[in-house]
């Protein structure tokens, strides 16, 4: 029944036009869709937790908004979700591409990230980054909608998506796929806790299309008609990043590091435009 009540509100916030701050905080809750993606955003025991899930708690509890509900979707399925009034915003280290811009509204950059490989054991093809992948025509699996297809698409990478990342591992471990290609710090973060699963995961990497770097950031996903919550939501995530050791202080007990800190010249307008070099370079973003 909890459930219900989050989706009937969700609604209930898109029908009236945009969904503001004093409704949820009257509400006392806020719905986030997630695609199980660990340390970003995952059920453990049953319990929403992750990053991106602890960094909600902070932001949104400093917004008089006392719960984070979340409701599970593969990931090519969350900005849908989202328009869909399905949950009320996306908690999953979403990257701000601009084709997504243009579905959906992003808060300033939460995370930076490189992506990394996990392969088999001993790495038998001596996989490094995406173009030695193409190079050793290998068979590659990735997250439905997420950035890695899209530098596989841009490469002639031969890649099959997957609802999560589990499945990815699956694959990897079972034979069906050569590599499983996401961010280095999820994939380091599986294989830490899965210690017997016969796979590594090769060194972090910015991923290079037509020899320009692709640097990645992540942020929350909000309606675009809900620029008051957006706005809101900026302004306290600009006072955790004023200060990176309180970014550290909550994203580190999740495997992230300053490595993973967004600096201020960084943005999400940048990202947006795809201005070269962040985000752009000639993947094929289709996104979602």
């Amino acid at each position: 029944m909890a459930g219900a009540t989050v989706f009937a509100a969700a609604l209930s916030g898109c029908a009236s036009g945009s969904l503001t701050v004093d409704e949820l905080a009257e509400q006392g809750s806020i719905s986030v869709g997630f695609a199980g993606e660990a340390p970003y955003s995952f059920e453990e025991a049953g319990q929403l937790t992750g990053g991106t899930v602890a960094l909600h708690r902070e932001i949104f509890g400093a917004l008089g908004i006392g719960e984070v509900d979340g409701i599970q979707t593969e990931f090519g399925s969350l900005i849908p979700g989202l328009n869909a009034g399905r949950f009320d915003a996306v908690s999953a280290g979403m990257s701000i591409l601009p084709d997504r811009c243009e579905q959906a509204a992003f808060s300033e950059p939460e995370i930076v990230y490189t992506t990394a490989l996990m392969v088999p054991e001993g790495n038998p093809q001596g996989l490094t980054d995406m173009q030695s992948i193409a190079d050793a025509g290998a068979s590659m699996v990735a997250l439905t909608g997420a950035i890695e297809v899209d530098y596989a698409n841009a490469l002639g990478i031969d890649v099959t998506p997957v609802g999560n990342p589990v499945d990815g591992m699956d694959a990897v471990i079972g034979g069906r796929a050569d590599v499983f290609a996401l961010t280095g710090v999820s994939l380091n973060y599986m294989a830490e806790n899965r210690p017997d699963a016969p796979v590594e995961v090769t060194e972090s990497f910015v991923a290079e299309i037509n020899g320009v770097p692709q640097v990645g950031a992540g942020a929350t996903v909000f309606r675009q008609d809900d620029t008051e919550l957006l706005d809101a939501y900026n302004e306290q995530l600009a006072e955790i990043k004023s200060d990176p050791d309180r970014w550290l202080e909550i994203m580190e007990p999740f495997g992230f590091s300053i490595n993973e800190f967004p600096g201020p010249e960084l943005t999400t307008e940048m990202l947006c435009e795809g201005v070269p070099g962040i985000g752009d370079g000639g993947a094929d973003e289709d996104g979602e």
